[in-house]
């Protein structure tokens, strides 16, 4: 049974490695690759006698499921699947297993990082303190008794939720299915987005999310919001949303993910956006949660040779 690892997964070789024997033992013939590559043609020969392929948020598309004759296990390091050809995988009898969970406290700490970054105006108070400057006009504001909107209540949006309400904020949120969560009030889209000041997006793209919050929504938005965007790029109108901050009509944003991977186009509209927090699609990227992803991943693979296979799409 050969297992290739197409793209690195931020694990350091002799850890995996170490990992895979613990979990896997000798059961598995391992190839890793420490170069991360998209030509398909490419992506198809490092996979072309794999029966199980490991993959982090590399697209895998049609063609490359296809051309991997041996295929029969794709182990996701990842919690979303909308980089993954998952028809193909279907129609050719692949089982797709992903990695939810292990990204719940990397990405709810980037939610309070950026925004308390924001807030406190962190970067240019750091510049200014650099050139013998002072808080002069660099006075910002806590969370305490802010109306704080989640979008989306799964692992991660009810782990904001309680964050926020630690910090003291009044907590509502909006999501196709209700939790019981403390502290939480349950409202429609079109309240919390008028109502909150601050807004935290955690849910999947699919074809009901892409576009969700567009100019229209946006518009329903304070003048004194800010939009916080750690799910999906796809799930935000770009350009409406650079327009909303150029024209003052929210006060902020916070981004980490874009409509392709990082490196994002330099004449891309939020990156010449006002008063916007940007990083490079690194949410989930912590030490430890690759970590954790790994193990998730090794153990997928586990059970699916055992004939119990977790974590399916």
């Amino acid at each position: 049974m050969k297992l290739v690892v197409i793209e690195p997964l931020g694990v350091e070789k002799s850890k995996f490695l170490s990992m895979a024997e613990e979990i896997l033992g000798d059961r598995v013939e391992l190839v890793l690759y420490d170069t991360r590559v998209t030509d398909t043609q490419a992506l198809i020969e490092r996979g072309k006698d794999a029966d199980v392929i490991m993959v982090a948020n590399l697209p895998i598309n049609e063609e490359v499921i296809l051309g991997c004759h041996n295929l029969k296990l794709l182990a996701v390091a990842f919690t979303g699947l909308d980089h993954i050809a998952m028809e193909a995988c279907r129609a050719k009898g692949v089982t797709v297993c992903n990695c939810a969970g292990y990204s719940n406290a990397a990405v709810s700490d980037l939610v309070f990082g950026m925004l308390i970054t924001l807030y406190r105006n962190i970067i240019p108070c750091n510049e200014k303190i650099r050139v013998g400057g002072t808080k002069d006009g660099l006075v910002g504001m806590e969370l305490e008794g802010k109306k704080f909107g989640v979008v989306g209540t799964g692992a991660i949006g009810s782990r904001v939720a309680t964050i926020a309400s630690a910090f003291g904020c009044e907590v509502y949120a909006y999501s196709r299915t209700k939790k019981e969560l403390p502290n939480v009030t349950y409202v429609s889209l079109e309240e919390l987005l008028s109502t909150c000041d601050i807004v935290s997006l955690h849910v999947p793209l699919s074809e009901e999310t892409r576009g969700l919050i567009n100019r229209d929504r946006l518009a329903l938005m304070k003048k004194n919001a800010v939009l916080i965007n750690t799910a999906r790029g796809p799930v935000v109108d770009s350009e409406a949303l650079a327009e909303a901050l150029n024209q003052e009509k929210i006060a902020g944003a916070c981004v980490d993910v874009f409509e392709m991977e990082p490196p994002v186009p330099q004449e891309h509209p939020l990156l010449h956006a006002k008063n916007l927090i940007a990083t490079p699609h690194i949410a989930f990227a912590t030490k430890e949660a690759l970590v954790k992803r790994a193990v998730i991943n090794l153990n997928n693979v586990k059970y699916w040779l055992e004939g119990n296979p977790i974590n399916v799409k």
